[in-house]
């Protein structure tokens, strides 16, 4: 079983090989070493902006569960096992998991757009669910997070990060010679180029902010918090290139979702 997956968007390149709805998942089994080395650079914002932010909203993980949907090598999840949470799974596609790993830390290899399908899930609770820039390949997003939504457990909550969608519409306003409006509300897939593999081009469908509340609300889920981390002063100094990036793009947005008493 595949897991199809995104990834984080701190990038700029050029490529060749498309990501078509139905080749998502080997494109990211073809970009995994990639975007690990990526984001172990100094200068990433994954490291800079984005883990850090991450790891402030699920607070403290001690004596938690944890599943992480497109967990990568499963390095952030490792950290929080080893930071105290238990019982914890990593699910990604491309099988690349950390040689060692500690006690209490599971990978598998699974689909997103079948989470309530890999058997190894089945009848599994979680405290945290994390969703770290994963989400955009679902094929259903709303499936995808009801099928999250089961999973947690009394108290739970699913973290999501998803990419500012200004950054894309930024993007296909300049390549297209359009309006960031026009961009911004088109309803047509478009592509853009992989930061980590020159060869590879990823298409995805475009979201508003507006978009994503609407999905979340379809899944029985509410926003409890939500927020756009951006760089410090000090990281903003050290890497003025990432500090122009950010003023430019943006960067991401961090949701903290629990499940509507309703539901």
């Amino acid at each position: 079983m595949v897991c199809i997956v995104t990834m984080s968007d701190d990038s700029q390149a050029t490529g060749s090989h498309t990501d078509s709805p139905g080749e998502s998942s080997q494109a990211w089994l073809e970009l995994a070493p990639d975007y690990e080395r990526a984001r172990a650079r100094e200068d990433s914002l994954d490291r800079l902006v984005e883990w850090p932010a991450q790891r402030e909203l699920l607070g403290d993980v001690s004596g938690r569960s944890v599943l992480d949907v497109g967990c990568g090598n499963g390095g952030k999840l490792a950290e929080l096992v080893r930071g105290g949470a238990t019982a914890s799974v990593g699910v990604d596609v491309s099988g690349n998991f950390l040689k060692a790993s500690p006690p209490d830390l599971e990978f598998i290899q699974g689909d997103l757009c079948e989470l309530d399908s890999v058997p190894r899930l089945a009848g599994r609770r979680f405290d945290r669910i994390l969703f770290l820039q994963s989400f955009g390949y679902a094929k259903d997003p709303v499936r995808t997070l009801q099928a999250a939504r089961a999973m947690l457990a009394d108290d739970g909550f699913i973290l999501l990060t998803k990419t500012q969608p200004i950054r894309y519409a930024v993007e296909q306003a300049e390549q297209n010679g359009t309006s960031l409006g026009e961009e911004y509300f088109s309803a047509e897939p478009f592509s853009y180029l992989s930061g980590w593999n020159d060869q590879i081009t990823l298409t995805k469908r475009p979201y508003t902010i507006s978009d994503l509340i609407n999905v979340f609300s379809a899944a029985g889920l509410w926003i409890e918090t939500a927020t756009e981390p951006q760089l410090s002063e000090d990281a903003g100094r050290r890497y003025p290139h990432k500090q122009a990036w950010m003023n430019k793009y943006l960067g991401i947005l961090i949701f903290k979702l629990r499940p509507h008493p309703s539901h």
